[in-house]
């Protein structure tokens, strides 16, 4: 597990969040995005999944394959952390839905993928 934390501020940014997602999210086990609310997907996944209308962000594991994301639980949270509803991937696919802006990423983390790039070359 990593031992440096990926984002900067999580804990402020997100004060609801739980400690649990927290720690997994900054050891970069799960993944933390915000969604994208303006999308047609979002748009039409509220209309089935009422409790979506209050996320802001969704956590999920980006070491799940595309394929194999019908057996994965999306947790969404409101804009402070706190859970608003698990999803099945049976229910809705995350792709297009996710926007590219995310919270920013510690000094250490971003200096960490530096270095990995560099060993790789």
């Amino acid at each position: 597990m990593n031992t440096v934390d990926k984002y900067k501020n999580l804990e402020n940014e997100l004060p609801k969040l739980p400690k649990v997602l927290l720690n997994t999210i900054q050891s970069d086990v799960l993944e933390l995005k915000q969604i994208q609310k303006d999308c047609e997907k979002y748009i039409n996944a509220c209309a089935k999944i009422n409790e979506l209308e209050k996320a802001d962000y969704v956590i999920y594991s980006k070491y799940v394959k595309k394929s194999d994301h019908k057996y994965e639980k999306f947790i969404f949270l409101d804009k402070d952390g706190a859970e608003v509803c698990n999803v099945s991937g049976q229910k809705m696919e995350l792709y297009g839905l996710l926007s590219c802006a995310t919270l920013p990423y510690s000094e250490e983390y971003e200096a960490s993928l530096h270095s990995e790039s560099s060993s790789r070359n």
